[in-house]
């Protein structure tokens, strides 16, 4: 019977007290027993991140200059309806709002999907894929010519790439990948870093990045035009423009903020339509990487020798989708001990077989 937790006890018939277990212990053991929660992928994620909404929202860790990017469209835009607008309305035409309106409802979508999208983060190799990696570049089987280290070379259209292998990632980065020292990602089709729009700017956000500085030039273009109109209206009649300026006093600060905004941003459409229609990212145009500059007979092998082509391969082709799978559950130790690996190993397996193809085949025909 002294087993038994819940039977009442004399005091008188036992000696000594003796201190009984809490009641909370056996509580504490069954939550032990009780199966963890799953983490997800975005929990452990290396890079220097931050996700929000459990995973569906990535921005840089350093992204502290986007909310001033949002402040000053905000900002400037709010002014424009409250100060200009009515007046332009009475004197011109009620088309103005309209315009105006869904220009800013454009720029901000389009900010708000170039910093919040996956700009193409490659995952990391697993230790077997970097093992079997550092095996290739130590073993190469080949003793009349051995490559330089931690490079390889491809044929792309009939022009050599060379392909450099990451340290932190352990691979060797695809064509047209770069390692991010902010983020600390490798990103496909890298094109820079943007502290504007607190992300990464690459293969899957690129396009966004794109319609966000273009619109962003016309919503500028538009709100300095209308501005300017706004206050010439005003200072006629000898008025002057101090006393349209002390009249709308709103319009003095759009007028500033599109002054001196205005033509950085309407260079920056110029310069990324040019790479859009060459098919060249910041990054290569910067290393001058297709432009001979070394004195080597180089062309852009990725270039389709069309304009119209170009941009349709830049900005109208299928949305790749995400390799990292930020949303995606890690394997737990229980699955890994139990039944559970019957569903983990093939998955895999799979992975293993698709990285490390030329491997397995050798392994298979050896």
């Amino acid at each position: 019977m002294k087993n038994c937790e819940y039977q009442q006890i004399d005091p008188q018939a036992l000696p000594t007290p003796t201190p009984t277990p809490p009641p909370h212990h056996g509580n504490d053991s069954d939550k032990k027993e009780e199966p963890k929660r799953p983490r997800r992928k975005w929990e452990v994620f290396p890079g220097k991140n931050r996700f929000y909404c459990e995973g569906r929202i990535i921005v840089a860790r350093q992204s502290g200059v986007l909310p001033l990017t949002l402040g000053l469209i905000l900002v400037t835009s709010g002014l424009f309806f409250i100060f200009d607008c009515p007046f332009l309305v009475k004197h011109l035409t009620s088309c103005i709002p309209v315009i105006g309106g869904v220009l800013f409802v454009f720029v901000v979508i389009t900010l708000l999907q170039t910093s919040f999208t996956d700009p193409g983060i490659l995952p990391r190799a697993t230790p077997d894929e970097a093992a079997d990696i550092e095996k290739q570049i130590d073993n190469t089987g080949n003793t009349s010519y051995r490559p330089p280290p931690r490079t390889k070379e491809v044929l792309i259209n009939q022009q050599v790439v060379k392909l450099k292998y990451c340290f932190t990632c352990k691979m060797f980065r695809p064509p047209r990948t770069s390692h991010c020292s902010l983020c600390d990602n490798c990103v496909e089709r890298f094109d820079h870093h943007c502290p504007w729009v607190g992300n990464c700017v690459g293969k899957r956000n690129y396009r966004f990045f794109y319609t966000f500085i273009v619109s962003l030039s016309f919503l500028t273009a538009f709100i300095f035009g209308c501005v300017t109109t706004h206050l010439a209206l005003r200072a006629q009649g000898g008025k002057g423009l101090v006393f349209a300026l002390q009249e709308s006093p709103g319009s003095a600060v759009e007028l500033v903020i599109c002054f001196f905004s205005v033509w950085s941003i309407l260079g920056l459409s110029g310069f990324h339509t040019y790479l859009v229609a060459s098919n060249l990212t910041t990054n290569e145009d910067i290393k001058g990487s297709w432009s001979g500059k070394s004195g080597e007979d180089v062309t852009n092998p990725y270039s389709h020798k069309n304009i119209f082509i170009n941009c349709c391969s830049v900005l109208c082709g299928p949305m790749p989708p995400s390799l990292i799978d930020r949303r995606g559950f890690l394997p737990t130790d229980d699955s890994a001990q139990t039944g559970g690996t019957d569903i983990e190993v093939p998955t895999l397996a799979t992975k293993s077989e698709i990285n490390v193809f030329p491997c397995s085949m050798l392994t298979l025909g050896g």
